[in-house]
């Protein structure tokens, strides 16, 4: 996990910003309980269009594809949600 945080710190989210990510990006998490070294991350859009447009443009992009080049043999497993706000309380 060191190293991915250092990854991430150095050269992923420097990367990702220069790409236009701070507008769709609500936080990162690291595991602090339960399965260990876990990195989350939770990104708001306005629709399906929107998330498909966000990522279309990130995978086009060399600086981001250059920090995931280096992440993914770090990369045991992932798991992708795609989650709806519930009618209650605050959305991000």
């Amino acid at each position: 996990m060191p190293d991915v945080i250092r990854l991430y710190t150095e050269t992923g989210w420097p990367a990702l910003a220069a790409a236009g990510s701070e507008d769709y990006l609500v936080s990162y998490f690291t595991s602090d309980t339960g399965p260990l070294s876990q990195l989350v991350h939770l990104w708001r859009f306005a629709d399906d269009g929107d998330r498909r447009a966000f990522w279309r443009r990130l995978t086009a992009n060399d600086g981001v594809q250059g920090f995931v080049a280096q992440l993914r043999p770090m990369l045991q497993s992932q798991e992708v949600q795609l989650l709806a706000p519930a009618p209650w309380g605050q959305s991000p």
